[in-house]
């Protein structure tokens, strides 16, 4: 039991329960019947476990010479050979509960996990670090889209949000990691840039794609925009100016990052109830 809870700290709990509650989300967005509902948010669950774990995998060596003690792999909670095998047996199940859905979700779905997977082998040290983020949350509505009897690509909007989304996820994700990453030759997207614009560029992108979010859902017919997307929209502003100006005027914080999760949150939530225009 011991090694099966260590697996489980690897996988990143939290990031994996988010995407898949939003996995979850999304799958209702599009109208998707329970059965088919259901094997998408098991199917994306398994692909979150295994990006998780291919990551602490990947990582081991490098988060034992800085010390890492939050991370089981390299505490020795669990051996290298027993993550590798979790990793790979659960991205084989994401992918055959993906094949249960059509052809489609599949190929959507293998790309997402590519992409991911890309990113753990190498790409997050470089300057294109942030091209996994937008690949795969780009590619999130899409998955639910395309788990329906007729499956299709989802809107432009929502494909624009859902790489938004990974934009900030990444370029947020990262700050409280800069030093230790800049220690073991790390230096992705974000660490070139600079925590105080990375946090800039992240808030403003998330601006951008509330606005999409609202433009395309009632396909740019503004009087039919609800109140409460409304709300919504002024969540995502007044987070965003709030992380631009202390981003501008002070040290980059842990209010920093919250401030820029909470909008990605919403943002989240507001694709999630954009109704039924889901799907391109």
């Amino acid at each position: 039991m011991r090694a099966v809870f260590a697996l489980w700290r690897s996988t990143h709990p939290g990031p994996t329960l988010v995407v898949t509650a939003l996995s979850l989300g999304l799958g209702i967005a599009a109208g998707l019947d329970a059965w088919r509902g259901a094997v998408l948010v098991i199917s994306v669950f398994f692909g979150q476990l295994s990006i998780g774990l291919s990551n602490d995998a990947i990582d081991s060596d490098r988060d034992r010479r800085v010390g890492r003690t939050d991370k089981p792999i390299a505490r020795g909670d669990v051996s290298l050979r027993a993550a590798w095998i979790a990793a790979i047996t659960t991205v084989v199940i994401a992918l055959g509960l993906s094949a249960v859905l059509g052809l489609g979700m599949l190929g959507a779905h293998a790309v997402f996990l590519g992409s991911a997977w890309a990113y753990n082998a190498g790409l997050k040290s470089t300057a294109i670090s942030i091209v996994p983020f937008l690949v795969s949350f780009g590619l999130l509505p899409s998955l639910a889209t395309l788990s329906a009897p007729e499956p299709a690509i989802a809107a432009w909007w929502a494909t624009l949000a859902g790489a938004v989304l990974g934009a900030a996820v990444h370029l947020t994700n990262v700050l409280p990691d800069l030093d230790d990453d800049r220690a073991t030759g790390v230096r992705g997207f974000p660490h070139r840039l600079g925590a105080r614009w990375s946090a800039v560029l992240a808030a403003a992108g998330i601006v951008a794609g509330a606005i999409a979010v609202v433009w395309g859902s009632v396909d740019g017919d503004i009087d039919r925009v609800g109140v409460l997307t409304w709300v919504f929209v002024a969540l995502v502003i007044t987070a965003a100016i709030a992380t631009i100006v202390l981003a501008l005027n002070r040290a980059p914080g842990r209010l920093l990052f919250r401030l820029v999760m909470s909008a990605a949150l919403i943002l989240a939530l507001q694709l999630v109830l954009s109704g039924g225009g889901l799907a391109g």
